[in-house]
């Protein structure tokens, strides 16, 4: 299974980083599959409104590690900002219990969407299931973290114990600012960015981080690096460079 992920290393200014009981079962089993493809294989679909008029986002959460309102508003505007979806975006939230399972491997998080996730692929609706995790990767050390993967074609997880354990940190940016860049960097290599799915319009995937920018700044950069906004007041969350837009928009979005 590819794993791809955004890495965030630590300084004091810089957070790196799918009849009878049997035929319906053979029907569930099978629009599933739709959401269980390769990642970057739906970028076409979720960018564009040629099969799918809406986009619905499944967030789930552990108790306690909810995202901000702040980060689904934030998240929310950069899909309008990217996506063709005439029908609009859903994003639609529920908190489970902890599975006691963290640190998480990939192939745990996938197990866990097997039992949480309920909402699939229907007609001209496009669904992403989002996992909110009480924990970290593992792996994880004390300089280099993960803090989200996209790991299927709709599938993402993002390290929420992580997140707010960096949120606390002396200079961090604030956790609404780290949620919403991770949950815009993850859901855009669902989009196929650098070159997963969405082909290159340009020289600019890095040599040494497959799947991510190499432009200064850039939301797909590998290492994600946050802005202190006019005055000192606020955070700055990293944009898309004028390159991977253009990538999107060769591909159907915006």
């Amino acid at each position: 299974m590819t794993k791809l992920f955004g890495y965030l290393l630590i300084s004091s200014f810089i957070l790196i980083g799918c009849s009878d009981d049997d035929d319906n079962t053979l029907v569930s089993n099978a629009l599933q599959a739709n959401n269980k493809k390769p990642l970057g294989s739906s970028a076409n679909d979720l960018l564009s409104a040629t099969n799918f008029n809406s986009l619905t986002i499944e967030i789930v959460a552990v108790q306690g590690f909810e995202p901000t309102s702040q980060a689904i508003q934030g998240f929310r505007e950069f899909l309008q900002d990217r996506l063709f979806k005439p029908d609009g975006v859903t994003i639609t939230q529920r908190s489970i219990p902890s599975s006691g399972k963290a640190p998480f491997s990939i192939e745990e998080v996938a197990e866990i969407e097997n039992t949480t996730r309920t909402l699939f692929n229907k007609e001209d609706d496009i669904t992403v299931y989002v996992y909110f995790a009480d924990g970290s990767k593992e792996n994880d050390t004390n300089e280099q973290v993960t803090l989200g993967s996209a790991y299927l074609n709709t599938s993402i997880v993002i390290y929420e114990g992580t997140l707010r354990a960096l949120s606390i940190r002396p200079n961090s940016p604030s956790l609404s600012a780290i949620e919403t860049a991770t949950l815009n960097h993850e859901f855009s290599h669902l989009l196929g960015l650098v070159n997963l799915g969405t082909p290159l319009q340009s020289e600019h995937e890095d040599p040494d981080a497959s799947n991510h920018c190499n432009v200064s700044n850039c939301l797909m950069e590998a290492a994600i690096e946050f802005g202190s906004g006019m005055m000192g007041m606020g955070n700055v969350i990293p944009e898309l460079d004028a390159q991977c837009i253009a990538d999107l928009q060769a591909n159907g979005g915006k």
